[in-house]
């Protein structure tokens, strides 16, 4: 098998038939783990997602190497984002992103300011994630309801990622115009702008495939970062994460 990484010096690209999954981070088969670690990818693992029939392009880190082979699950709000259907085609690459400096959320209702404290379940849903890539809407599960949140922007690039990092969150502002969620429901409730307390991000662990081989820098090499969401909201919300 050593043939096909040949002239593959640092890139990992495959393709994989898709399926969603309810996990924020990707699942992919162990024969990735494998190729990953003959070409000796750097920790945090990040990858890039392409719908080559819709130019559409999204990140994300990932969980698990236990998928079937040939078969990769993603978050089912990030095949929505790239107009993906259960068994289409992506393309899966290796991707070296930027620390986030700062990134600008966007709720489409003001429904989230309702809940019990927004601020804990920002903190413990962007805890999720690897990265955030500008135009995504991720969706955030509470109480047997979802709330959908834009990627409005996020610096210094279009895609970065949110692990180790000090990463300012901008306070988040009113939504304007018409929206659409995930679900093809229309929603055009206007947000008041909130903010929130620093948020701790640990590296995630990569589990082991089904030959059980994990690189052992997984658990040694984790560091805490935070992401600080901007403290200028008009409804400022009072707190210091744990």
């Amino acid at each position: 098998a050593d043939e096909d990484y040949r002239g593959i010096s640092s890139t990992f690209e495959q393709n994989y038939r898709c399926y969603p999954s309810h996990l924020e981070k990707v699942i992919m088969p162990p024969s990735a783990l494998d190729r990953l670690a003959y070409l000796q990818i750097d920790y945090p693992m990040l990858f890039e997602v392409t719908n080559p029939s819709a130019s559409k392009i999204s990140h994300c880190g990932v969980l698990e190497f236990i998928a079937d082979e040939g078969l990769i699950y993603l978050p089912y709000w990030m095949m929505e984002n790239m107009s993906l259907q259960e068994g289409d085609i992506v393309n899966i690459k290796n991707a070296s992103l930027s620390k986030g400096t700062f990134v600008k959320l966007q709720p489409h209702t003001k429904d989230f300011l309702d809940v019990s404290n927004p601020k804990a379940i920002l903190e413990t849903t962007l805890r999720n994630y690897s990265c955030l890539t500008t135009g995504d809407t991720i969706m955030v599960p509470y109480n047997n309801k979802k709330f959908y949140i834009n990627i409005v922007e996020t610096k210094p690039t279009s895609a970065v990622s949110i692990i180790e990092t000090d990463c300012e969150i901008a306070k988040i502002s009113a939504f304007t115009g018409s929206a659409r969620r995930l679900d093809g429901k229309p929603s055009t409730q206007s947000v008041a702008p909130i903010s929130s307390p620093p948020l701790k991000q640990h590296q995630p662990e990569v589990a082991s495939g089904s030959n059980g081989s994990t690189p052992s820098s997984s658990s040694s090499r984790k560091r805490c970062g935070k992401l600080v969401f901007g403290s200028n909201g008009d409804q400022a919300l009072n707190g210091t994460a744990e």
